[in-house]
């Protein structure tokens, strides 16, 4: 049986665009309004990553540490991000669910026990940031044991041997690190030079989907529409910072984000 992650895909694939996946802290910037948020942009976001909060995220720039901060100060744990992907799922037109965040956590509560609830509360897909291949496989099995598809990451300095490994031992759909920096960084890269890169990594294994991360906004996004998905994360979190800043509704501002988002790929 297919995943709901690669039904998203077939279905942009289908009309012809990339899948666009929002990027959003579980929590930010109030547990209940998080909750609204993954709400609000489904209705215009293929995928929804979910980041779970850590207070040392090194891969994360200062738009998304900054949306982890406000996360922990609300006292945002665990057991609520399941809550949140719990209740978000009960709706009727869900999208597919990834969390994303540090192997600490994972390891604290209990990587069986983790992955269980993962599927318990309707999560589709993980993505841990600092478990690369190898040390993964393990993790990776019990992770498709329980019909969730681990995600595995690949970066400008990947070579193609271990790319090619990484990729063998991948689930449906893989990461790729558009450019050496932190998230939120501007492109250091022309899309173009990220495109080719892109398509040589896509050569390796046609049928696995492989989306770009970092770097994209409403400036980039259109010039990358040509990948089977884009992830979009730093502009949404600094989205709900300026609300929060503005008190304005996030909910209301990161809907007209997405919606923008959107009419640039298709």
């Amino acid at each position: 049986m297919k995943s709901e992650i690669s039904l998203a895909f077939e279905k942009c694939k289908k009309e012809n665009r990339p899948a666009l996946i929002t990027y959003t802290v579980a929590g930010d910037n109030t547990k209940r309004k998080s909750l609204e948020i993954l709400e609000s942009i489904s209705e215009y976001a293929d995928i929804l990553e979910i980041g779970f909060a850590h207070n040392a995220p090194t891969a994360d720039g200062p738009q998304i540490q900054n949306s982890s901060y406000r996360a922990l100060k609300n006292g945002t744990k665990l057991k609520d991000v399941f809550q949140i992907v719990k209740n978000y799922k009960k709706n009727a037109n869900a999208k597919p669910c990834i969390l994303m965040g540090y192997y600490q956590l994972v390891y604290r509560y209990g990587e069986r026990k983790f992955v269980r609830k993962c599927k318990e509360v309707g999560v589709n897909g993980l993505i841990i940031v600092d478990l690369p291949f190898p040390d993964n496989k393990r993790f990776a099995k019990l992770c498709k044991k329980n019909s969730i598809t681990f995600i595995q990451l690949l970066s400008p300095t990947t070579s193609k041997e271990r790319m090619k490994k990484i990729i063998s031992n991948s689930h449906d759909m893989i990461y790729y690190i558009s450019m050496l920096s932190t998230t939120g960084g501007k492109l250091k890269l022309s899309p173009r030079k990220i495109l080719k890169n892109y398509n040589k990594i896509k050569r390796i294994n046609k049928s696995k989907n492989l989306v770009i991360g970092f770097g994209i906004t409403n400036k980039t996004i259109a010039s990358l529409k040509k990948s089977d998905g884009l992830v979009v994360g730093s502009l949404l979190c600094k989205g709900i910072g300026e609300s929060v800043k503005k008190r304005q509704n996030p909910v209301t501002k990161l809907n007209k984000m997405v919606k923008e988002l959107k009419r640039k790929i298709v």
